[in-house]
């Protein structure tokens, strides 16, 4: 029976462009759908473009035009720059989508009814000189964590400041202290939500990563906090609530509920039955974003599914990464420093992109692009992969693929290495698959070396068309494994061989064809 699967990958923000973090972040989401779909499941592979919020606003008055105008710009350089990165998304939508809106208003509402959202007063930031309520990340305050100047939604240490430490904020429009001022706003009763949510962790933690586990655990440790859903803005999606009219709902309210909407969508779109997936206790969720959301996704998703008393089932795995520096420096737009994924597109062969980001990327610690890592990871492909492939098929007097009999030493090998990276990435341990893979390269070139079809070519015909059909279905057997991580490189193999196998399994036999315009998989750089 066929697995059910969803994939969500974490929305970004329309605001400004992407850079290899959020690629590096975003990219094992792809990785794992390409696998699934290739093992069989069924799979729901979802994202989408957060279009509300502070950020968003924050640009459009920069460049004095509307909030929309900004989110639809980045929305469609987000798509053109998933698509150029190879990412096999089923759905990528937005949360302007009226849809998603609609849907998130009756989610909303019904968490309301069911008692977790209740009415408070608050003293929320004012500023008189802007004369109006300042949202959290229009705050400007010290961080009583790490010390560092952040924006009062969040800081890069990861803290999240309190009202109390935003208390002594600024307004980063004007640079003046805020006062407070009466406000009523709506929350989300995390505090009576959190027995249920650490049930949900005890049973889950083993499968998310470590930086996953340990900030979850420490939220639940300190005791979750009710966490205000409305917001004094007139960008966003309306609030559904009588009394309420003249503020819309928090950003991460309306973005972590678009799995939801976007599998919904997606299913009304192609006739499947959206409970298959969401209500099914068999099916496997996997939340894909880097560690700046893990309590996103790790803790508030999975209590507003709770809060929806209505079965869902919970996310099983989050797959977290670290963050990813650029020349030993944090990306950062202002200071010129990093790539976006646009420039690294032009500049960079996307498959070896893909591998390196994986194979040097921050699974599971900080790490660092710089380019004459990227050079080598992708002279070392076109060596191993590139060469082996060349130098199989576009052998000098082979005009086909002869009939031979497969080494069995190269299929038990093979075979091994389908079972090993398969279990890499199903415990989401795709750094340790891409050096499996390395192996496997290896393993194939030094057979090569040592078999010298070369010298077989002249003395013994049997024997090299032995070796040489080893090789080809050795190739036909690595276009599979690498699909994951190099899809284009592997369409290229399948096409040369015309493999029309897409299937994680061993290909056994080689259909007898003519070998024309076998061109070079990569160029050296």
């Amino acid at each position: 029976m066929n697995r059910k699967i969803i994939i969500g990958g974490a929305w970004p923000y329309a605001n400004s462009s992407l850079h290899l973090g959020h690629l590096a972040a975003l990219l094992p989401g792809d990785i794992l759908a390409r696998y699934h779909r290739l093992y069989g499941d069924d799979v729901i592979y979802i994202s989408g473009s957060d279009c509300h919020g502070t950020p968003i606003t924050e640009r459009a008055k920069k460049e004095k035009v509307s909030p929309n105008i900004i989110a639809e710009k980045y929305h469609k350089e987000f798509l053109e720059v998933f698509n150029k990165s190879l990412f096999s998304y089923n759905l990528y939508t937005k949360t302007l989508d009226d849809f998603h809106k609609n849907i998130v208003k009756d989610l909303f509402k019904r968490i309301y009814d069911n008692g977790y959202i209740t009415e408070k007063i608050d003293e929320d930031n004012y500023c008189k000189f802007c004369n109006k309520f300042v949202a959290d990340r229009e705050l400007i305050l010290i961080c009583p964590n790490c010390g560092n100047e952040t924006k009062g939604d969040q800081c890069d240490c990861g803290y999240i400041p309190t009202k109390e430490d935003l208390k002594n904020a600024t307004c980063n429009e004007c640079g003046n202290k805020t006062t407070t001022k009466e406000n009523k706003n709506l929350y989300l009763r995390l505090d009576k939500l959190q027995l249920l949510i650490e049930e949900y962790v005890s049973n889950n933690l083993h499968k998310w990563r470590k930086n996953s586990q340990n900030e979850s655990l420490k939220y639940l440790k300190l005791g979750l906090k009710e966490r205000a859903v409305t917001r004094n803005l007139d960008w966003g999606i309306d609030i559904p609530i009588k009394g309420f009219e003249d503020k819309k709902m928090y950003v991460w309210i309306d973005a972590v509920f678009g799995y939801l909407t976007a599998s919904m969508k997606y299913c009304n779109e192609n006739n499947l039955n959206f409970e298959d997936w969401w209500k099914n206790k068999y099916s496997k969720i996997y939340m894909v974003h880097g560690k700046d959301n893990i309590i996103f996704h790790s803790l508030i998703f999975p209590g507003l599914l709770i809060g929806l008393k209505d079965n869902y089932h919970l996310p099983d795995v989050m797959v977290s990464t670290e963050y990813l520096n650029f020349n030993d420096k944090k990306f950062s737009k202002s200071k010129g420093i990093g790539l976006t994924v646009k420039e690294a597109l032009e500049k960079f062969n996307v498959d070896t992109l893909r591998f390196y980001l994986i194979k040097n990327g921050p699974e599971t610690k900080d790490s660092n692009f710089t380019e004459d890592e990227y050079k080598s990871v992708h002279n070392e492909i076109a060596n191993k992969l590139g060469n082996f492939v060349n130098r199989t098929l576009n052998y000098k007097g082979l005009n086909s693929i002869p009939a031979g009999i497969l080494d069995k030493e190269v299929e038990d090998y093979i075979k091994n290495k389908y079972i090993e990276i398969s279990n890499c990435i199903e415990n989401i341990e795709f750094k340790k698959a891409t050096i499996l893979i390395m192996e496997l390269l290896d393993f194939v070139n030094k057979y090569y070396d040592e078999k010298k079809p070369w010298v077989e070519f002249k003395e013994n015909i049997k024997k090299f068309n032995d070796i040489i059909y080893t090789c080809t279905v050795a190739i036909a057997n690595i276009s599979i494994l690498i699909e994951p991580f190099m899809p284009n490189v592997s369409n290229k193999i399948k096409e040369y061989l015309k493999i029309d196998n897409n299937k994680w399994e061993f290909i056994y036999n080689i259909n007898p064809i003519d070998l024309e315009n076998i061109q070079p998989l990569f160029e050296k750089m």
